[in-house]
């Protein structure tokens, strides 16, 4: 698959995801009253965000003017790392979010690093836009991952109690 096709379809389905989790979230008032809660749920947008962003300037750059694409991911990336690590510090005791955000917060900075050292990629044998295509496909992944968690765990957990003791 060329590399631009990738992007645009990679961008566009983020962005869906983006929108599909707003829906899911506008249902479950009960989760923003939670402050640990609405940290989660605001992992989970920056999951699907930030990457269909750096995906929007992959696009924009290509491989004609890298710096463009390979600036916006050291940018975007420090961003995510920040937040991630953020919300990883104030995450009470599940360790299936604590690990998420850490595996998020390691490739937010392994993105950053491709990003301001290309030539690392070439050890791989990929070209850098691919190896950024690659760790930002695990973010997602790991994204639908807190996305199963927080829908058959934690938020189903407090849609349940709310149904035996509606007050």
């Amino acid at each position: 698959m060329n590399i631009a096709t990738f992007y645009a379809l990679f961008s566009t389905t983020c962005f869906t995801l983006v929108g599909l989790w707003w829906n899911v979230v506008q249902k479950h008032d009960d989760w923003m009253c939670d402050p640990a809660q609405r940290r989660v749920v605001a992992g989970v947008y920056l999951s699907f965000l930030l990457p269909a962003v750096m995906g929007l300037f992959a696009q924009v750059g290509g491989a004609r003017q890298p710096q463009i694409w390979r600036a916006a991911f050291i940018v975007l990336a420090v961003v995510g790392c920040a937040c991630t690590l953020r919300l990883l510090a104030r995450t009470r005791g599940d360790g299936f979010v604590a690990r998420h955000q850490g595996a998020a917060a390691l490739l937010y900075a392994l993105i950053a690093v491709v990003g301001a050292f290309p030539e690392l990629a070439g050890h791989l044998g990929l070209r850098p836009i691919q190896a950024e295509a690659l760790m930002l496909i695990v973010l997602v992944v790991l994204g639908h991952a807190l996305v199963w968690r927080f829908m058959v765990g934690e938020g189903r957990y407090v849609e349940e109690e709310q149904i035996a003791d509606p007050r």
